[in-house]
């Protein structure tokens, strides 16, 4: 388990990697992991508003779970992007990249989660 409040998205992707290399998981699935942590991430900077979100993951019984929380207390909407688009694509990727993902609304903001199964 471990829990990151930082703005740094290349220390929560570390701390991410590391955690899944020292518990087995393969190369595809850590990019995978690290790619959807980084659309959560960048989701709560642009539109929670939050400069410093709450990173927290664990691993248990070969699930990750990964939750971000930021202090905006409007949920995300999965949107249709337009060919042309340069946003509107990170939650799809999301859940194109993870086995399920969600939102949980807190007393003040939002908490968004993505778990993903071991495949061993």
């Amino acid at each position: 388990m471990c829990t990151c409040n930082t703005p740094s998205l290349t220390l929560s992707r570390q701390a991410l990697r590391d955690a899944m290399t020292r518990s087995g998981w393969g190369a595809d699935a850590i990019f995978n992991a690290e790619l959807a942590l980084c659309e959560l991430i960048v989701n709560a900077w642009r539109h929670g508003g939050t400069p410093a979100p709450v990173v927290w993951f664990s691993i248990l019984d070969r699930t990750l779970r990964v939750t971000v929380s930021d202090e905006s207390d409007a949920l995300p909407q999965p949107r249709t992007p337009t060919d042309y688009a340069e946003t509107g694509r990170g939650l799809q990727l999301v859940e194109g990249l993870t086995d399920r993902w969600g939102v949980d609304p807190q007393k003040r903001g939002k908490t968004t989660w993505y778990e993903v199964d071991s495949a061993s």
